[in-house]
């Protein structure tokens, strides 16, 4: 019998190793909300180099997560880190 060993794309990949981050995943070590959130405000940050508005940004962000609402991608873009 065959197992198949699926490989997970790594999101962060320009802060871990594939390698690293296969072994966390495994483990339940990745905080899936938290890397979505990080691609979410990297995504941001990219639209509004290129001089997009905030608000068509947040709007090109929904398209990509449907499930979250206007004000939700608001609150994850200006999140202050503590």
């Amino acid at each position: 019998m065959k197992t198949l060993n699926a490989k997970i794309t790594n999101p962060i990949s320009e802060l871990i190793s594939d390698d690293i981050y296969d072994l966390l995943h495994s483990h339940g070590l990745i905080d899936e909300k938290a890397v979505r959130d990080y691609q979410i405000r990297k995504k941001f940050k990219s639209l509004r180099a290129t001089k997009v508005s905030a608000g068509e940004a947040i709007d090109t962000i929904r398209e990509e997560y449907p499930y979250l609402q206007f004000d939700t991608i608001r609150k994850i873009v200006y999140q202050i880190s503590k």
